[in-house]
């Protein structure tokens, strides 16, 4: 446990951001499971539309450092060449 007060500070400063970046995190996560069933089962138009928020989250979560702009980036391609061997 810290012991000088501004270590109880960065402690609790540290819980919070621990706390904000898990939710953004399972967001992206979320969304992404949901845009690789649609691919899996087909619906290629459900899959063109999630694929947009699929892009914002990633967005969100690289602009706040939850992850790194590469890996957004790298993401976003990878989910964008999925769609067009689908549609192909």
């Amino acid at each position: 446990m810290p012991i000088t007060s501004s270590a109880k500070k960065a402690l609790r400063q540290n819980i919070k951001r621990r706390a904000k970046n898990l939710v953004v995190k399972e967001t992206y996560k979320k969304i992404l499971k949901d845009y690789k069933k649609f691919l899996e089962a087909g619906k290629i138009n459900d899959a063109i539309q999630t694929l947009s928020k699929v892009f914002k989250s990633l967005d969100k979560a690289a602009k706040t450092n939850v992850i790194k702009k590469g890996k957004a980036s790298r993401l976003k391609s990878r989910l964008s060449k999925m769609l067009n061997r689908k549609t192909s």
